[in-house]
């Protein structure tokens, strides 16, 4: 079953709107892509608000920083954390977000929702050609109520732009 709405999600993407602009829609349906496909890798409910908090600031830097954004977000969901008093969350949630393109399994602390995490962005951004066991009908139900709408174009774009400026650098958001 997909989840459509997730009030922690939509109270920290309001909180973007002006920085979003007309990405918005293109953002949102991003968040609740990763965190739908979170959810599904981890059956354990007690983690769920962790996956809304971290899909919510995982790329977020992009619109409030640059393409080399990991940082910037991490440091945004920091500063919720302690707004919200979960303070004990910023090391997990910190390494969901560090590690959300990390290429090779991940196998340090909080291994299973980095693992879950990793796992549902790579799905995302590659729309579904790695799986990672993930049923195709349910790639399907997730993307049929929240689609691309250019997402991947827009990170071609940045990346090419990214690439432009710093073309001797890999792309900083890369991690083995």
């Amino acid at each position: 079953m997909v989840i459509e709405k997730n009030k922690t999600i939509d109270k920290i993407l309001d909180n973007f709107k002006n920085v979003l602009k007309a990405d918005f829609e293109v953002y949102k349906n991003h968040v609740y892509r990763i965190y739908n496909y979170a959810v599904l890798f981890d059956a354990n409910s007690k983690n769920d608000k962790k996956y809304a908090i971290a899909a919510a600031f995982h790329d977020i830097g992009i619109w409030t920083h640059s393409f080399d954004y990991l940082e910037p977000s991490i440091q945004l969901a920091t500063t919720y954390l302690k707004e919200t008093e979960r303070e004990e969350w910023i090391e997990e949630i910190s390494l969901l977000i560090d590690n959300h393109h990390k290429m090779s399994v991940y196998k340090g602390k909080f291994k299973k929702t980095v693992e879950a995490f990793r796992k549902a962005d790579w799905i995302d951004v590659t729309m579904g050609m790695k799986s990672f066991g993930l049923e195709k009908s349910e790639y399907k139900a997730v993307q049929a109520l929240f689609s691309n709408k250019g997402f991947h174009w827009f990170l071609l774009k940045q990346s090419v732009k990214y690439f432009m400026k710093h073309p001797l650098h890999p792309l900083p958001m890369f991690k083995k």
